[in-house]
């Protein structure tokens, strides 16, 4: 078993440092092992991500029948500590980039240097804050039309959330759902003009207009939801088999706000075709840099990339 981060010397020194232990970070971890960089991976309070919370994973090439998400990372953690990558279970609550190497801080306690630094800590979907929707999360409520959409052939479905992205889901759904009801607290959408009037002209999509969920319903699966019409107060139970949210995501970035450069959601920039921040030796990869995607195979490559950037760079003398 890797040691806890608060038994390790206050002296350390490493040539790289992941913060993430995702589909990025570990495959980070991966790359950089096998380039004999021992890299160090702490895995946040939640190790393997976002993927932890899901259920089958059918989309990640190689898993010809499928895998749980939580199964898949422990796989991705055993191949790289079997090239030679240190998992600690720990959170960076602090980096200083002011020189090199940098020095990072431990559960606020326990100081490391490290010459370089890949940030794979990733995005957490926006939930609204049911205590059903968290119970059920992964048995038929997610935040990941993509992902998920295929386990619902043949059902109704409701998605909830007025931008672009909650238009792609619902269109997304509309394959295999019989019926998608998209729900939206206002009486208009805030998606741009093409994607609502996608939404609008499809058969199988009806809106529900100034309606919010209170509740989500099922106890070992969805079985419907609860919404309640916002202007009369009228409660009523929509019977549909899956749940999606898609209001939005926040990249767990706060850590670096101060001096790495981000879009206005927080995402960090990276230089183009790169895994590069604005800081020399700092890398970035996964969600906390792809708004776009979010996809668990497009988090391993800019991984892998992060890891070979920083190895680059360490060759470099640098």
């Amino acid at each position: 078993m890797a040691p806890d981060s608060s038994t390790a010397p206050h002296s350390e020194t490493h040539r790289v440092v992941i913060i993430g232990s995702g589909p990025a970070g570990y495959t980070a971890a991966l790359y950089a092992a096998r380039a004999n960089l021992s890299p160090i991976v702490y895995s946040g309070l939640e190790p393997g991500g976002q993927l932890t919370t899901t259920t089958d994973v059918e989309n990640y090439p190689g898993y010809v029948e499928g895998v749980l998400g939580p199964a898949m990372m422990e796989d991705f953690k055993a191949q790289a500590v079997r090239f030679g990558a240190e998992v600690r279970y720990g959170k960076v609550t602090h980096l200083d980039p002011s020189e090199r190497p940098f020095r990072l801080l431990i559960d606020d306690e326990t100081p490391i240097l490290s010459d370089t630094v890949i940030i794979a800590t990733g995005a957490s979907a926006r939930y609204l804050g049911l205590d059903n929707e968290k119970r059920l999360l992964g048995r038929g409520v997610s935040a990941c039309a993509t992902c998920d959409g295929a386990f619902f052939r043949g059902m109704e479905l409701a998605i909830v959330g007025g931008g672009d992205t909650a238009m792609e889901e619902a269109l997304f759904l509309t394959r295999f759902a019989s019926k998608v009801w998209l729900i939206h607290r206002r009486d208009q959408l805030r998606a741009s003009k093409i994607m609502q009037q996608r939404v609008l002209d499809h058969p199988n999509i009806e809106i529900i207009w100034n309606t919010i969920v209170t509740d989500v319903l099922g106890e070992d699966e969805v079985t419907g939801v609860l919404v309640k019409n916002v202007q009369d107060q009228l409660e009523r139970d929509l019977p549909v088999g899956g749940f999606f949210v898609a209001i939005g995501h926040t990249p767990n970035t706060s850590l670096f706000q101060s001096w790495l450069e981000m879009d206005d959601q927080g995402y960090i920039k990276t230089k183009p075709g790169s895994t590069q921040t604005n800081i020399e030796g700092i890398f970035a990869c996964g969600d906390a840099q792809d708004h776009v995607y979010r996809q668990a195979v497009t988090a391993a490559g800019t991984g892998c990339m992060a890891a070979i950037d920083a190895e680059r760079l360490l060759a470099s003398g640098l």
